[in-house]
């Protein structure tokens, strides 16, 4: 069992919400329903796991003020249950940030600024001019380039690569592999052949930011790349040069975002959506899984483009049919005009 306990009375003391049942009750862990031991505290947000309840061996729960009265286990109410139990989980389960110090095999150079209480792990480099805030953690193996800065309580996993000159706020936490600042796509066609165009923009990314594993944000073409406050991104997504994602939005893997677009705030965007270049979407926007954004999105909502999947067969069938909904259509308006000629002629 985990050295660090806490009793739901200093849990709520923490985060609010309300007891009932033995507010002495200790847990050190979280776990779910089906796999909670007696120190643990498992959370119920959803009804349709509330069979479970009877046979799990939680210490403790938290539960939603609808199921307040449903075990007599120790409990804490709150409006928000899954919301409470994040927040418990971050409690338990705080990042580790590796050995305190430089290790002794990583490379600073001596013009890079270190801040305090920074931890850089084996075979980091550290270039010229660079900035560590204070608090700050850099992974093995990790690049942090020329002039970049790294603000306070970041956590640089390892392998992760930061270019040259590139801007990173306090807290973000960058997963391992992820690229920042590489060039974008920018080539002129030259006589047959392609010129590319220099990447002289930067990326700036805000403060707490998470970028997933080997999700790379290419600076910008003229002007910046612009990642603003509390944004997430999950692995393996692409942002190409001079996008702008808007605070607090998040985006699931696979999504791909073209040069130029510019996401608002508090958007959510499903995995594998694809997001033209040069378009504006508006805050509070959620998009789709599989989703293809053409064309700028002016009004919040929810889109979705993706069509079901269906056996292969059905499928062929009804591919077959798109072909012709253009023809189809003219044949249809063909029609239209015709009724309303031969009801023209019987008045």
């Amino acid at each position: 069992m985990p050295a660090t306990a806490y009793t739901l009375t200093e849990l709520v003391a923490r985060f609010g919400g309300e007891v009932r049942g033995d507010a002495l009750a200790s847990v050190s862990q979280v776990a779910s329903l089906a796999h909670a031991e007696s120190h643990q505290i498992a959370f119920l947000a959803n009804l349709k796991y509330r069979d479970q309840l009877a046979e799990s061996r939680a210490g403790a729960l938290i539960v939603g003020r609808d199921m307040a009265e449903a075990s007599d286990k120790p409990r804490i109410v709150t409006e928000h249950p899954y919301t409470y139990f994040a927040k418990v989980s971050n409690l338990f389960n705080p990042p580790l940030r590796g050995e305190p110090g430089i290790h002794p095999a990583a490379v600073v150079h001596p013009h890079a600024t270190i801040g305090d209480d920074v931890r850089i792990a084996a075979n980091a480099v550290i270039e010229r001019d660079a900035v560590i805030g204070a608090g700050s953690t850099i992974g093995a193996g990790s690049v942090i380039g020329a002039g970049s800065l790294i603000g306070c309580d970041a956590l640089i996993y390892a392998n992760v690569t930061v270019y040259h000159r590139c801007v990173i706020g306090d807290r973000v936490i960058l997963h391992a592999g992820c690229v920042i600042g590489a060039d974008g796509f920018g080539l002129a066609p030259d006589a047959g052949r392609w010129l590319k165009i220099p990447q002289i923009g930067r990326v700036v990314i805000g403060n707490d930011v998470e970028i997933g594993a080997n999700t790379t944000i290419d600076r910008g073409a003229l002007d910046d790349t612009v990642i603003h406050d509390g944004v997430k991104l999950d692995n393996q997504i692409q942002v190409a040069h001079n996008v702008h994602i808007g605070e607090h939005t998040a985006i699931a893997a696979c999504t791909g975002i073209a040069g130029s677009a510019h996401i608002g705030a508090h958007c959510t965007i499903g995995g594998a959506a694809m997001i033209f270049g040069h378009i504006e979407i508006a805050d509070r926007v959620n998009i789709s899984t599989n989703t293809l954004i053409t064309k700028s999105l002016p009004k919040s909502g929810t889109y979705t483009s993706a069509l079901p999947f269906s056996e292969h067969s059905e499928w062929l069938k009804n591919a077959v049919q798109m072909r012709h909904l253009d023809s189809m259509a003219k044949r249809l308006r063909a029609m239209e005009k015709q009724l309303e000629t031969l009801e023209k002629k019987n008045k």
